[in-house]
């Protein structure tokens, strides 16, 4: 995987990637259609940020490269590659308890708070992916 040149992307399986964690200042793509709904994107190196329909979806610091976002009602999967480790928020159902499993492993359980945002931290590298699973229990 690398980064997303054209800042975000619908995959042949209809998921989405979306990110460049190399760019020097801030670029953003707006009014992404995918199905039925609009995304936004603003990433560079210091943060990458995804709405949907105006809503908060998902946010990293510092910026990475997300490949195959899959969001459901039970939860979100995805691969995430960054140079350095990074802090992903995630905006999920409210006050509902997730698994969280990184690279297959399981890291616990976390609650989302009433706004429904759930933050973890990945440990990433360059050039290598991380998939990250969080799933309703």
């Amino acid at each position: 995987m690398s980064v997303i040149s054209e800042l975000i992307r619908t995959e042949q399986d209809g998921k989405i990637s979306f990110g460049d964690y190399t760019l020097a200042s801030k670029t953003k793509k707006d009014n992404f259609v995918h199905g039925t709904d609009k995304y936004k994107v603003k990433t560079f190196r210091e943060i990458t940020k995804l709405e949907c329909n105006g809503m908060f979806v998902y946010e990293s610091v510092p910026g990475t490269a997300v490949n195959s976002l899959d969001l459901t009602e039970n939860g979100v999967s995805f691969q995430v590659e960054g140079p350095k480790d990074a802090e992903i928020t995630l905006g999920l159902s409210d006050s509902t308890e997730y698994e969280v499993l990184i690279n297959g492993e399981n890291a616990g359980t976390m609650k989302t708070n009433l706004g429904g945002k759930l933050t973890v931290s990945v440990e990433l590298e360059a050039d290598h992916q991380t998939d990250v699973t969080i799933r309703k229990k």
